[in-house]
């Protein structure tokens, strides 16, 4: 039977395909007959027909070298959650079962450690249905370099924990005193998720002996910081833990133990993203001093502008009294600027101050002109940004030169030509402005900085009247942390306050009077108090009760207790007791 001219067409396209199939690359493809040619245009093949997966793995180096000529998708082989819930599960056992890490280090590890996760998936064959089956066969005869796995789950990328990887260890037991310095860090409080970046700009604190670190932390407390104040420092300044305390920050230290702010003032807007220089922060506090800022007065401004000192570690505030002093201000008129105008020290001041200069200079105004107005209209020039020279010279009809002659004559006029005004006042306040008024003088109180993004975020997060936010905000303290620790805790998880006293009070008592955990507990797990109550009562009854058969560690975190899945808890929390099934469906059916 004759083949019609489509169907021969469609033919030699399959014998294309099924060599393709076989692995030959698409560059190695030549016509056999140059004067047949194919209509591929009216052929319908969908791409997925090319099983290029096969080809891969045969022979990965050859296909790499064709790699342009392939469409990216076919070499992503995306994980589906089921898949990595399983990988993830059979890691966890082979570390906390077989390698006998502990039940939090094997859980951080193994759900923390995504790269890592894709290497060891694509280990095992892609048919595999029983993915967790397949890994544990793998894992049986293949031990793992667990530094690997460890290094990412501490918040490091693979490029950046590469040339720390020993070369003869495969083992994180084998480097004893590293593993031993992660739980002292650990145990005092620090996110694991953090301690990479300590890892990697002071390795030295790694390498103390016993007992060490934890005696340099207590160091910092010792000078009157808060644990969460020191936690946060050290995270963002690990060069803090090498050698013995920092003579700089201690000034820093003293200098805030005579102001009203306190100490624990740094740890509210430290950030562990940054780097800080203590010099630059002890001398910009000195030079606030000089100028005429004493205790109560700096105290203020470093409440309301605490950007002022912290953010770049004073550099902005450097950068500005450089610009007045080479625009002609002496330094005693810039200290009275200073004395008289504390607020032109905020972020938005600074820029509205540089664009006045900028703009001044710009029309060519001689030295003493631009003097003068900068020492009669500060205020004004702080609260105003101007536009570009050109956009006011338009506005008047007027040249640069003839602009500049008019503000020699009239230096009001330079505010006419203001594109935003910001005015001090008040945002124009909701219907009810009696609780607006509350909720943002509370806010003010844990630290949050007026008119500020982060002050508008906080208005929209926090749910009731500013007396509820309060009353909430106080239950915290009555039960037993440090006011700065609960302003950390809330300024982190802010839904909190949104819990009514009467929950807040009843999960509390739950977690020390039953459990028996310390209160302090809140700090490494505040979101413990967003769980709801009936998982609480459920999970923690059943926890009670294998711990009273010695079934269970007697002081198991209560994050390790209560984020994990619902099969998870059961394999882990339930089945570990012949009797766990019968009293986990009792405790199901009680009534909380």
């Amino acid at each position: 039977m004759l083949l019609s001219r489509n169907q021969r067409r469609v033919h030699k396209l399959l014998n294309m395909i099924s060599n393709l199939n076989n692995g030959i690359a698409f560059s190695s493809i030549t016509r056999q007959n140059p004067v047949q040619r194919f209509d591929l245009s009216r052929v319908s093949v969908p791409f997925r027909s090319f099983q290029i997966e096969s080809c891969v793995r045969q022979d990965k180096s050859k296909l790499q070298q064709h790699s342009s000529h392939l469409p990216t998708r076919f070499f992503v082989n995306p994980v589906s959650r089921a898949s990595r819930n399983q990988a993830q599960e059979a890691l966890f056992d082979y570390l906390h079962y077989t390698r006998s890490f502990t039940f939090t280090d094997a859980e951080h590890i193994s759900k923390n450690s995504p790269c890592f996760m894709s290497t060891l998936l694509s280990k095992i064959d892609d048919n595999q249905k029983d993915v967790s089956k397949g890994l544990t066969k793998f894992l049986r005869y293949n031990p793992i370099n667990e530094f690997e796995p460890f290094f990412e789950s501490l918040g490091l990328c693979p490029y950046e924990f590469e040339t720390f990887l020993p070369r003869k260890l495969m083992f994180l037991t084998d480097d004893g005193i590293m593993f031993e310095n992660f739980h002292a860090l650990c145990n005092y409080g620090i996110p694991r998720g953090k301690i990479g970046r300590m890892y990697k700009e002071a390795r030295e604190i790694f390498r103390y002996e016993s007992g060490m670190l934890a005696m340099k932390l207590r160091g910092y407390e010792n000078l009157g910081l808060s644990k969460a104040t020191v936690i946060k420092l050290v995270t963002s300044c690990p060069l803090l833990l090498v050698g013995g305390i920092d003579a700089e920050f201690s000034s820093v230290v003293d200098k805030l133990k005579g102001l009203q702010v306190g100490c624990d003032w740094l740890g509210r807007y430290l950030s562990d993203r940054k780097t800080y220089s203590w010099r630059r922060i002890l001398e910009t506090i000195e030079f606030l001093d000089k100028v005429g800022c004493k205790e109560e007065k700096l105290s203020s401004l470093l409440k309301t502008y605490p950007a002022l000192v912290i953010e770049g570690s004073g550099k902005k505030f450097y950068v500005l009294f450089g610009r007045l002093f080479k625009a002609g201000l002496q330094v005693n008129e810039i200290y009275r600027l200073f004395i008289d105008n504390p607020e032109m020290l905020s972020d938005k001041c600074v820029k509205n101050i540089q664009k006045t200069l900028d703009f001044l200079i710009a029309i060519r105004m001689e030295t003493q002109f631009i003097t003068k107005i900068l020492l009669s209209h500060m205020e004004l020039i702080g609260s105003c940004s101007l536009p570009a020279p050109r956009t006011a010279c338009l506005s008047l009809n007027v040249k640069q030169d003839e602009l500049c002659k008019i503000l020699k004559k009239e230096p009001l006029r330079l505010f006419s030509f203001v594109s935003t005004t910001k005015k001090r006042k008040s945002k124009p306040l909701s219907e009810d402005s009696r609780k607006y008024l509350e909720k943002t003088e509370f806010l003010l109180r844990l630290g949050y900085v007026e008119n500020s993004d982060e002050m508008v975020k906080a208005l929209k997060q926090f749910r009731g009247r500013g007396d509820q936010l309060q009353e909430r905000f106080d239950c915290l303290v009555k039960a037993g942390l440090n006011y700065n620790v609960v302003t950390e805790i809330i300024r982190h998880a802010p839904m909190i306050l949104n819990l009514s006293k009467d929950v807040i009070e009843k999960k509390i008592h739950s977690l020390t009077e039953l459990l028996g955990y310390p209160i302090e507990s809140l700090v490494r797990f505040p979101a413990y108090l967003c769980y709801d109550m009936q998982r609480i009562h459920h999970r923690f009854s059943m926890y009670l009760w294998l711990r009273e058969r010695d079934a269970a560690k007697p002081m198991l975190s209560p994050s390790t207790i209560l984020t994990c899945g619902d099969a998870r808890f059961v394999k882990y929390f339930v089945n570990v007791h012949p009797e766990g099934p019968a009293i986990w469906e009792s405790i199901n059916q009680s009534s909380t």
